[in-house]
């Protein structure tokens, strides 16, 4: 019988979509290669003809696993009307932005089952997703690279705006669903969604005291192994100055 090949990973050490693929793995026990798609050196790596071969979408990540090649990326239709302005209204971005496929993360989830990342019950199921489609549409990508730069000047009080936003949203749910972790006491696709979510807030000075639900549970959940050995300080593309 052949042995299976690794799946491999093109990423980049701060992408927090890349950060939750490389959880999931850890969570699952699953031996992985990372390939560094450095979104910052060159203009963008990921906008190359090389990488565009591997995804069309030019986003990070990409996982080659099982023959295939699946992004996780939203759905960038959005994007598109950044290109000539600066500003844009919030419901233009509701109208736009469509639920962030987890494609990824699903996959794992369904090939490789246990641990399992969604809860057995349907409605704790319900609110994982709920809470990874607050995170994962509604508050990182406006804070993407690619958003981010198209802002400029404004940058932070752009990204403390909508993280605070979401962050109040988000800690109104979680006082309902949290035990241990964001869904009950057991790991969910949520919590997989949340760390970096708050990391990019501390990368950005949001005042996390506002938020204890989620501190308690960002500060929980950063101790568990398969969170702290993927944290963006010590992945093999990590600068030095920013290793741990």
């Amino acid at each position: 019988m052949a042995t299976q090949a690794k799946p491999v990973l093109y990423g980049y050490f701060r992408s927090s979509c890349s950060w939750r693929v490389r959880i999931a793995f850890a969570l699952k026990g699953i031996e992985y290669e990372q390939k560094t798609i450095n979104i910052l050196k060159d203009g963008g790596q990921q906008l190359t003809d090389q990488f565009k071969a591997v995804n069309p979408m030019q986003q990070v990540p990409a996982v080659t696993i099982d023959g295939i090649t699946l992004s996780q990326s939203v759905r960038t239709a959005w994007i598109l009307l950044l290109c000539g302005t600066q500003k844009f209204s919030y419901f233009m971005f509701t109208l736009f932005c469509y639920l962030t496929q987890l494609a990824i993360i699903q996959y794992i989830e369904e090939t490789r089952p246990e641990p399992r990342l969604l809860p057995a019950d349907p409605k704790q199921r319900a609110h994982v997703r709920i809470i990874c489609d607050i995170i994962a549409s509604g508050i990182q990508p406006l804070q993407n690279v690619y958003v981010i730069q198209k802002i400029g000047e404004e940058k932070v009080q752009w990204a403390q705006h909508f993280i605070n936003r979401g962050f109040e949203a988000l800690e109104h749910i979680l006082k309902q669903t949290a035990g241990k972790h964001c869904v009950g006491d057991e790991i969910s696709m949520a919590d997989i969604c949340l760390v970096p979510q708050v990391y990019n807030a501390e990368r950005f000075k949001v005042d996390m005291s506002r938020f204890p639900t989620i501190r308690r549970l960002n500060q929980t959940l950063i101790e568990i192994d398969a969170f702290k050995a993927t944290h963006p300080s010590c992945q093999p593309d990590t600068p030095d100055d920013l290793q741990a």
